[in-house]
């Protein structure tokens, strides 16, 4: 089978596409056939020798935690899923349920253990789940990060109710699942962006309120305006320190904001006056677990919410979609397809 391998000294021009023997399932263990995986800005860090989960940077990595396969055969034991079975990959592949710890967050596709770019792949039978019938080969491989991500800062950690005000910052993959998601719920919904023409196509999904970022820099005025001066309820934090102050004045007092990413690079810290005078809750979010995962797949299968795949190149083409993820062109989710 081939497999993608990333070598240092990282970057795109150490994707190579390699040979390897076949893997055999073990106990407890599955086969799968991938038919797709999807890209996250992680998978962006990760090639470029930016991401590590532990002490070390690994020499060498399978990179892509979010893919779609069938199993072709299973080891000993194993009960949760059948040969056949179309499934999904776990992020976090020892994040089963329960409260996240250090063990389990040390079990993410990509780094350390090896990812979903490749042609067969095995995996502990605990670390894939069944997925909606009526999604495409293409929408499952979208769901096992940024679709969760989504999930859990909306519907996990925060405290959220018909109503209320969530803001999503751009119109990447975590924050067009969170209008998705907001939407089914009932919450009202503003979303940012750089591009009026990714707006519209956000207010074709739902948006109610749509704000362009680039024309408008500080974009807590009109969150505060389409709120009645309350602020938002909830904010999807993609950006980090670039953005986080404009957040922080556009929440409302006792509002949630989900950090979920540093797209924006360095900036401004927090200020603690701030943060204590508005007493808002700042979370940091990492995925989610199994479980976490399973209920989604329930609600997604309830609403027919379909995952937005904008792009979708030849596994082959690794360099080339990782490329236009870099210059943001996307809308939604990245696909690579086998």
């Amino acid at each position: 089978m081939r497999a993608l391998e990333v070598t240092a000294p990282w970057g795109f021009d150490q994707i190579n596409i390699v040979e390897r023997d076949d893997p055999k399932p073990g106990p407890g263990e599955v086969l799968v056939r991938m038919k797709a995986v999807s890209l996250n800005y992680r998978d962006f860090l990760m090639v470029n020798g930016l991401y590590s989960r532990g002490s070390s940077i690994a020499a060498s990595i399978t990179p892509f935690s979010d893919g779609c396969g069938v199993i072709e055969a299973v080891g000993p034991g194993v009960t949760r899923v059948a040969v056949g079975d179309r499934v999904s990959t776990l992020f976090f592949q020892g994040w089963n349920s329960g409260r996240p710890t250090v063990e389990k967050l040390t079990t993410s596709l990509g780094s350390p253990i090896p990812g979903a770019g490749r042609e067969l792949a095995v995996f502990s039978q605990e670390g894939v789940s069944k997925v909606p019938d009526f999604l495409t080969d293409h929408q499952v491989a979208t769901l096992a990060c940024a679709a969760l991500t989504a999930w859990r800062g909306l519907f996990v950690d925060a405290r959220l109710e018909p109503g209320d005000t969530v803001v999503l910052q751009g119109t990447g993959g975590v924050s067009i699942f969170g209008l998705q998601f907001a939407k089914a719920a009932g919450y009202r919904t503003v979303i940012t962006s750089s591009s009026d023409e990714k707006l519209a196509r956000a207010k074709a999904l739902g948006a109610d309120h749509l704000v362009n970022y680039k024309t408008t820099p500080e974009w807590s005025k009109p969150v505060r305006a389409a709120t009645g001066g309350v602020g938002a309820d909830f904010i999807m934090e993609v950006g980090g320190a670039g953005t986080i102050q404009q957040s922080l004045k556009a929440v409302r007092i006792g509002g949630h904001i989900a950090i979920i990413g540093v797209v924006s690079g360095a900036g401004e810290g927090v200020n603690p006056a701030q943060l204590i005078g508005n007493g808002a809750k700042l979370q940091g979010l990492t995925v989610g677990s199994r479980e976490m995962f399973e209920a989604m797949c329930r609600a997604i299968a309830l609403h027919r919410i379909s995952p937005v795949v904008d792009k979708v190149y030849p596994w082959t083409e690794a360099r080339a979609a990782l490329s236009a993820m870099q210059g943001g062109e996307h809308f939604g989710k990245i696909v690579l397809e086998f």
